[in-house]
C-alpha cells in the first residue's frame, strides 16, 4: 500500500468514481465537525477534533469502510448501521449502495460520545 502525506494526495491516487464517495463522505463529516483537522493516520483518511481522532475512512476495491462504528446506544441508528458492519469496528458500504445520509448519523454519534 502507498503512503501518502495528505488526504489530497490519497485522494489523487483513486480512480474518479472512488474519489467523488470518499469526498462526499469528507463533506458529511465535515457538515458534523466543520473544525476537523484533515490528516493520514494509519495510511487512510482521517479527520481529528481536538488532536483525536473522529473518524478514519479507506477506499477498497469493491467498498469504502469506516472507523470505528459508533457505540451502541441509539437504537435506530444501530438497526440502521447494523447490515454494514464489518468485523473490527468497521462500516463497509458497496459504491454502488452509499449511504450518505447515514454515514453522517453516525458521525454525529462518534461527535457525541467522544470523550
Amino acid at each position: 500500500m502507498p503512503k501518502f502525506d495528505s488526504i489530497d494526495d490519497y485522494l489523487a491516487s483513486l480512480p474518479d468514481d472512488q474519489r467523488a464517495v470518499v469526498e462526499q463522505i469528507e463533506r458529511r463529516v465535515l457538515a458534523v465537525a466543520p473544525d476537523a483537522t484533515r490528516v493520514i493516520r494509519y495510511d487512510m483518511p482521517t479527520w481529528q477534533v481536538d488532536g483525536s481522532s473522529l473518524v478514519h475512512a479507506a477506499a477498497w476495491k469493491k467498498h469504502v469502510s469506516l472507523y470505528p462504528v459508533p457505540a451502541a446506544g441509539d437504537a435506530d441508528l444501530d438497526r440502521d448501521l447494523a447490515p454494514y458492519a464489518g468485523a473490527k469496528g468497521t462500516l463497509k458500504f458497496s459504491y454502488a449502495e452509499v449511504d450518505y445520509d447515514l454515514i453522517e448519523r453516525a458521525v454525529r454519534r462518534l461527535a457525541r460520545t467522544r470523550t
